[in-house]
């Protein structure tokens, strides 16, 4: 059974790539609006499906999306279905490509790597977008980085609903929240009904079940319910029997839980 998937997710992905006429990849959605521009340059290097180094030396990191791991020196670390096929992407997408820089949010982070949107400088096409509606990466936002999520989680929406790239493939599916307990340490997408919420002292909880201390669980900062609350048009305690996907890597706290520390990590299902 796990053969004829492999085969399947095989041919879909020779599908895809077939369909590109050389150095054209189909155009995604449009660039999300607001961002600022800074240097461009020419890719030079891919290191994996969401980073690359420019001419000039720069590393960039395709803020804003995830792409399937592989272990780059990492001991120990199992590379991650689809992580070839994704650096082959990103190559055919933008290698030896003029790109513009974008930024919506923090332009660098702690290992020195640029944070950027990237577009083509030819076609405007927008490589997250390209990534994404390939089914070869995942929406993976930060709080101080947010600008196009909303752009991209459609794109991600969409992929998953054809089965593209990913989305096709055990190792990247939507786990029920019961489950959750099994993938701790993994970033993961986790659905369920929220069954109670609760602020208490510094932090705020979205619980999945009855028994906080086993069962799956969403922490929120506190502070942070202001920005939630805006981004929602309701309060947390609104959530309450709605269905949503949460995102964000599952930690071992009384239970798996995901801290959310902005809005778009956590979807309304259900109005």
């Amino acid at each position: 059974m796990l053969g004829s998937r492999c085969l399947a997710l095989a041919l879909s992905l020779a599908a895809v790539a077939a369909s590109w006429p050389v150095g054209a990849p189909p155009q995604a959605d449009g660039l999300p609006k607001g961002l600022k521009a800074g240097k461009p340059g020419t890719a030079q290097r891919i290191v994996d499906g969401d980073t690359l180094v420019l001419r000039d030396g720069r590393e960039v990191r395709l803020v804003g999306i995830q792409a399937p791991k592989l272990p780059l020196g990492r001991a120990g670390f199992k590379k991650w279905p689809l992580a070839d096929e994704a650096k082959s992407a990103l190559a055919r997408l933008a290698r030896g490509r003029q790109l513009r820089l974008l930024f919506g949010g923090a332009r660098g982070d702690r290992h020195g790597r640029v944070l950027a949107h990237l577009a083509r400088s030819t076609d405007g096409t927008w490589i997250q977008g390209a990534m994404l509606d390939l089914g070869l990466a995942r929406v993976y936002s930060f709080r101080d980085n947010r600008a196009g999520v909303a752009e991209m989680l459609g794109l991600e929406r969409r992929a998953r609903a054809a089965r593209r790239g990913i989305w096709g493939h055990p190792f990247y599916a939507i786990i029920p929240h019961r489950r959750a307990g099994r993938y701790i340490g993994t970033f993961q997408l986790v659905e369920g009904r929220v069954m109670k919420t609760a602020v208490i002292r510094r932090w705020a909880y979205v619980n999945f079940g009855a028994d906080w201390r086993k069962d799956f669980t969403v922490s929120i900062r506190r502070r942070d319910l202001r920005s939630f609350r805006k981004a929602w048009g309701r309060t947390l305690k609104k959530l309450e029997g709605k269905a949503v996907r949460v995102r964000g890597w599952l930690r071992l706290r009384n239970g798996p839980m995901i801290e959310a520390t902005h809005a778009e990590q956590i979807e309304v299902l259900q109005p």
